[in-house]
């Protein structure tokens, strides 16, 4: 029988993974779970992946060159997440080994948080009920409602489009700012850059972490929105230029920001802005629901059935160079 290693640390398996998707696998092979409560090293995978067939990595494992060249019996590694960059994929293709990823499940759970997130900021009600958990009495603060109000959302991918869909329920007016997406709704508009980020009351950091899009949100960009607007990012920390988001906040050149991710480790919101008392931050649980989780675990389990069987599964990242599947799949 084929051996899968999981590489979740003990204390993640069950909340990025789960029991059904762990079930359905054990169905299927033997299956070596990580026993330690931390992200293995190196050294580490290497000694844990001998003689396994598949490995499912954990959202945060790093898969170097070093580790690619020391599995020679591993046929493909599954990561159970959209984002591979801690994965060495042209190593992985010198090796013949698969890389595969999970497509995005969590777009209605993210799209959720940042509605969340845009009430909350918009009513001021993690200050009222921080005020109150301390034992004070906070005054009441008038706040904004959602309708009526122009959201700005970079990046129209489907989370984005999740976004536009119930903010429009709340009777917003919707702008889109995507060089590479053309919305097909008549009802978004599609602005340039800085008519985006000067008419919008929300705007919402969506667009992809890409070389391109690393400080997207910087000092001039800042600068452009209005001081009555808010900040939300729920995509990767490093498209913000923290140290300029903060000097903003502190100047009141934001009314505030709302962060579920940030440059602390594993996208973390990072501590000097989260405290930040025009800030509400979260621990980078925007796509952390039972039915996100479920939708990308068991999709893993589905790609590892078909590389078990000798097929190519969907989400392969370097099917051309995964000579130790095609040598077994069927001419």
């Amino acid at each position: 029988m084929p051996l899968v290693l999981v590489t979740h640390p003990r204390e993640r398996l069950t909340t990025y993974f789960g029991e059904e998707a762990l079930a359905s696998l054990q169905k299927m092979a033997r299956v070596k779970l990580n026993p330690d409560s931390h992200d293995w090293s190196t050294p580490e995978l290497i000694g844990a992946a001998q003689g396994c067939d598949v490995l499912i990595a954990y959202r945060q494992t790093a898969l170097t060159a070093d580790f690619f060249a020391a599995v020679p019996g591993l046929l493909a590694a599954v990561r159970c997440a959209v984002d591979i960059r801690t994965i060495d994929v042209a190593a992985a293709g010198r090796e013949g080994i698969l890389v595969t990823q999970a497509s995005a499940g969590f777009g209605p759970a993210v799209a959720e948080w940042v509605i969340g997130a845009m009430i909350d900021l918009s009513r001021h009600i993690s200050p009222s009920a921080a005020a109150y958990w301390q034992g004070q009495c906070p005054p009441p603060r008038m706040g904004r409602e959602l309708r009526g109000g122009c959201l700005g959302i970079i990046g129209y991918g489907e989370i984005g489009r999740h976004v536009a869909r119930l903010a429009q329920a709340f009777g917003m007016r919707v702008c889109v700012y995507d060089p590479h997406v053309q919305s097909p709704d008549p009802a978004i508009e599609s602005l340039g850059w800085h008519e985006l980020l000067a008419c919008a009351d929300h705007v919402v950091c969506l667009a992809s972490a890409t070389p391109e899009t690393e400080k997207l949100i910087n000092a001039q960009a800042l600068s452009c929105m209005k001081p009555t607007a808010f900040f939300i990012n729920a995509s990767r920390g490093q498209l913000v230029d923290e140290p300029a988001l903060l000097q903003a906040l502190e100047r009141g050149a934001l009314a505030g920001a709302a962060l579920d991710v940030g440059c602390a480790a594993d996208q973390m919101p990072s501590l000097e802005l989260a405290r930040h008392p025009r800030v509400i931050a979260t621990p980078h649980v925007g796509g952390l629901t039972p039915q996100a989780i479920a939708h990308q675990a068991l999709e893993t389990v589905e790609q590892t059935r078909d590389i078990l069987q000798g097929r190519m599964p969907d989400g392969a990242v370097n099917p051309a160079q995964a000579s130790r599947l095609t040598s077994r799949m069927p001419s």
